[in-house]
């Protein structure tokens, strides 16, 4: 199993009585995965967070969404770039990169009015194979546009709700998209070992 990735006074997996959890695929029924979001609702919510986390404390809610997702992903061997823009004037809360090279695009919404104030969400499609929304256990799931993914997410881990249809990238697309991640990539790991060189690190 997966290692758990919560500080222990966060940590609410550890009840012997907890099922497994599994993702529930894109050709499950309505009824599947409301009753997985519901348990993982319940999951998310069992352990109160009142420990000190120095760095998430630093964080925007969005962005603490964004940790946990990456987080998770990372355990499906899947790597993460926040805040990707993948052209200019356009930035993905989260892309994810996969070990078949599949993309993944994935929005984090805080609230509603997070929600609701986005209009640009369409336009970030064609930039994933597949697109998910990540929200945390208490965001009015209805709103969110059908035939998307969904993801519940906080600051330390996440779970795959719903898998977002495939919609496969032409693969001049996908090539363009890849070679982007990768510099993007180096050019953020080149500035935290040089901080002081001035690399624009996206």
């Amino acid at each position: 199993p997966r290692k758990c990735l919560r500080p222990p006074e966060f940590c609410h997996r550890h009840a012997k009585s907890r099922p497994a959890i599994h993702h529930i695929g894109a050709r499950g029924c309505a009824g599947k995965w409301r009753a997985a979001l519901a348990f993982v609702r319940a999951m998310f919510q069992l352990a109160p967070m009142t420990g000190f986390d120095p760095h998430a404390a630093s964080l925007a809610p969005g962005q603490l969404l964004a940790r946990g997702v990456c987080r998770h992903l990372r355990g499906h061997d899947f790597v993460t770039l926040a805040e990707f823009t993948p052209e200019r004037g356009k930035r993905l809360d989260v892309m994810a990169l996969g070990p078949k090279g599949e993309l993944w695009v994935i929005e984090c919404k805080s609230s509603r009015a997070d929600f609701t104030s986005d209009g640009k969400w369409g336009g970030y499609l064609e930039w994933g194979d597949r697109y998910f929304w990540a929200v945390d256990a208490d965001f009015p799931t209805d709103l969110l546009p059908e035939g998307t993914g969904l993801i519940i997410a906080d600051a330390y881990d996440a779970a795959i709700i719903r898998m977002g249809p495939e919609v496969k990238l032409a693969p001049a697309r996908r090539r363009a998209v890849t070679q982007r991640f990768a510099r993007h990539a180096a050019l953020r790991l080149q500035g935290l070992r040089d901080p002081g060189a001035g690399f624009d690190a996206f």
